[in-house]
């Protein structure tokens, strides 16, 4: 009976290698670029007329929200703002409209840094070594059914992890194409909704890092048939994301200025990891 089941199990690991080999291959780029994967399959740029669209409207509510925001602290003296200088609401005014217009460029920026960062945590680890899958199948094979059955588990995370980077691809995107709507919390003394949403897509950009680095490790590990590590790494890659919200969370720090510093400090955070990784 056992040997009939590691048999069975080899059967659905070969089935799978025919489709894993390499598909984490440029995970990054499709998971900061989402929209460059999707035009080279469907061909449609749709992206860019959304984010056209998009761009429009949260500006156009930046400025509505600063009209209303100013006649009804300045005009009708309503709400706890109305003691303050009209500079800072014009201030944060420029603020929301500056993040809104110049994003692209700024993630364009990051993209760069978080790809090439991870690219130096792969060769740090060694990730880059090519390794054989139809050499680890014969492996399993030969190592009893308990062997067979983690290595099942490992093919069966792996995929996992896939599919968490294509939904991690178009989670980076639909915040990306409403950024300028979260910058209308920029108004406000303390930033609004943009905070929470300045740190959800922080967060989503380092799970990308980590969660490429754990199964790039996790790879080199199982087939080096060091199975209960090469599962270990896979299992905390997936939940990569629950264990970064414990401590990726918004500052307490109020204001447009606290806002514009985060990203401003962010970007200073991945390009020193950077450094670190080439040291």
């Amino acid at each position: 009976m056992e040997i009939i089941l590691v048999i069975l199990i080899v059967a659905v690991l070969n089935g799978a290698i025919a489709m894993i080999d390499g598909l984490l291959e440029g995970i990054v780029p499709l998971a900061l670029h989402a929209e460059n994967h999707m035009y080279n399959v469907s061909g449609v740029a749709l992206i860019n007329t959304l984010t056209d669209v998009m761009l429009g409207f949260g500006v156009s509510l930046i400025i509505l929200k600063f009209i209303k925001k100013g006649f009804d602290t300045y005009v009708l003296w309503n709400g706890s703002d109305a003691e303050e200088e009209p500079y800072f609401l014009i201030i944060n005014f420029i603020k929301a409209l500056a993040v809104a217009i110049t994003f692209p460029v700024i993630y364009g920026w990051m993209a760069i840094i978080v790809t090439d960062m991870t690219n130096q945590i792969l060769n740090a680890i060694g990730a880059g070594t090519q390794y054989s899958w139809s050499a680890w199948v014969t492996g399993i094979s030969s190592l009893g059914i308990v062997t067979a059955i983690f290595g099942l588990i490992f093919i069966i995370t792996y995929f996992m992890l896939y599919f968490q980077f294509l939904m991690r691809g178009l989670e980076m995107l639909i915040l990306r194409v409403g950024i300028p709507i979260a910058c209308v919390g920029l108004l406000d003394n303390d930033s609004g909704v943009f905070k929470n949403y300045l740190a959800t897509f922080f967060k989503s950009m380092l799970s990308v890092v980590v969660q490429i680095a754990l199964a790039k490790l996790g790879v080199g590990l199982m087939l080096n048939m060091h199975v209960f590590w090469g599962v270990a790494c896979m299992i905390l890659a997936l939940r990569t994301p629950r264990f970064l919200a414990e401590f990726v969370l918004p500052t307490s720090s109020g204001g447009g200025a606290g806002a514009i510093n985060n990203v401003y400090h962010s970007v200073r955070l991945f390009g020193m990891a950077k450094m670190l990784v080439k040291r």
